[in-house]
């Protein structure tokens, strides 16, 4: 590992510690083996002397002093902390029973993070037209999906989200989603509670995930569901790293931010995923364990995914989707008019037209009536209407038409293909 303290990991026991903590997380790992590294050379000693006098009360003392130097230096408590958490860390691997307790002055709070907060809807869309095609996507998958960077690419380059995550992308001559909102998987390997989940890309999202693969794509790539979502450009990346890593999926993100006039960091992303949801459950739209479980928590939800080895019942998921749908504008920086709205508000207009009342509608699943089940309702309305008037009006075949037309009776609407509606004037 690129580390300064490197040559640590001469010692077989700090390799043994390091490769204990990498088997839950390999950033814990790293950061506490660099801070271990740090430790020892601010204090002159190394990781096997710290082990040999640990159970010396001089030891304590030499650390609450250590702790008050760094206090005095104005360094902030969340800093100093980790020093404790790092030695107790070390010295329980070698089961040496030495707990420090020494206390430490504001160890909770981040004074970096204290005035950071969550984009305004304007501000996220001046990010997402400064982003690249693939820090859009990123982006995407954490404000409107609500994922961390390392679930979408590892720190080690290794693991990834892959297309085939995007359950309902159709990746054919042209690349499409069957359903909108889209459900994205989120593997167990990819979740920081090692818990599987699933979050929804609104069609905002979709656009800019179809606008980068088909920009992979004239770039000569070709396509395959087990192809990382994000692909390499090249810029100081290894070439035997598959996916994008976590640090360089943060860097096009943190580019896209200041360009755009902001200091933010790239997580301040899924606070507003967090945030906007909880307004959504608030206006009703989105229910408190549905959110717990789009943000990869442990709650009610998971614990009813994991009974049932990982597949929600299809009814649940698809409730998710409504949910997440009736909350989706929370989250969009854009008003979805995409193709399926308008053909949405083109049915319910003719319904309006051919006589239905806003509460029938309101009960009809419109968005996802076919042009067959419109014209059924239809023809099954102005046959009623037929019925009440008598023999004001009258269903005829359409070879008899013009007949009825130069006998006088007007023109209605038509049934089908072959019968028409006329009436007497």
């Amino acid at each position: 590992m690129a580390s300064k303290y490197a040559n640590l990991m001469n010692d077989a026991a700090v390799r043994r510690w390091f490769e204990n903590l990498k088997s839950r997380s390999i950033i814990t790992a790293t950061v506490y083996f660099r801070n271990l590294g740090l430790y020892c050379e601010l204090n002159h000693t190394s990781p096997k002397e710290i082990l040999e006098v640990a159970d010396v009360r001089k030891f304590k003392d030499d650390f609450t002093d250590f702790v008050r130097k760094l206090e005095s230096e104005g360094k902030a408590g969340s800093y100093v902390v980790r020093f404790k958490k790092v030695l107790n860390s070390w010295l329980a691997f070698n089961d040496v029973n030495v707990k420090l307790k020494v206390n430490i002055t504001g160890e909770s709070e981040t004074p970096t993070l204290r005035e950071e907060r969550v984009p305004t809807k304007e501000e996220l869309d001046k990010i997402l037209r400064m982003a690249t095609p693939r820090a859009r996507v990123s982006i995407a998958l954490m404000a409107f999906c609500g994922l961390r960077p390392e679930s979408i690419g590892d720190y080690t380059g290794t693991d990834g989200l892959r297309l085939n995550d995007f359950v309902e992308l159709d990746l054919n001559d042209e690349i499409k989603f069957t359903r909108v909102p889209t459900r994205i998987a989120v593997r167990k390997s990819l979740s920081k509670a090692r818990n599987q989940y699933f979050s929804f890309m609104p069609a905002q999202g979709l656009t800019y995930v179809r606008e980068y693969l088909e920009e992979l794509r004239k770039r000569g790539e070709k396509l395959t569901k087990s192809s990382p979502v994000l692909g390499l450009d090249g810029r100081g990346i290894s070439k035997k790293n598959e996916f994008l890593r976590t640090t360089l999926v943060t860097r096009d993100i943190k580019e896209a931010i200041v360009k755009a006039g902001f200091h933010w960091r790239p997580y301040v992303l899924r606070a507003y995923f967090d945030t906007n949801m909880i307004i959504a459950e608030s206006k009703g739209t989105m229910s408190h364990p549905y959110l717990q479980f789009l943000m990869g928590h442990k709650g009610d939800m998971e614990a009813r995914y994991s009974t049932n080895k990982g597949i929600l019942p299809p009814n649940m998921i698809e409730d998710m989707r409504d949910a997440y749908k009736r909350s989706q504008d929370y989250l969009q920086t854009t008003r979805d008019v995409g193709d399926e709205k308008i053909n949405e508000a083109f049915k319910k207009q003719l319904l309006t037209v051919t006589g239905f009342k806003r509460e029938e509608i309101a009960s009809l699943d419109v968005s996802n009536m076919t042009d067959e089940d419109l014209h059924d309702l239809f023809k099954k309305r102005l046959l009623s209407v037929v019925g009440r008037n008598g023999s004001k009006q009258k269903v005829i075949s359409t070879n008899e038409l013009g007949k009825y037309l130069d006998s006088g009776w007007e023109y209605v609407t038509s049934v089908s293909t072959d019968q028409a509606i006329v009436k007497i004037p």
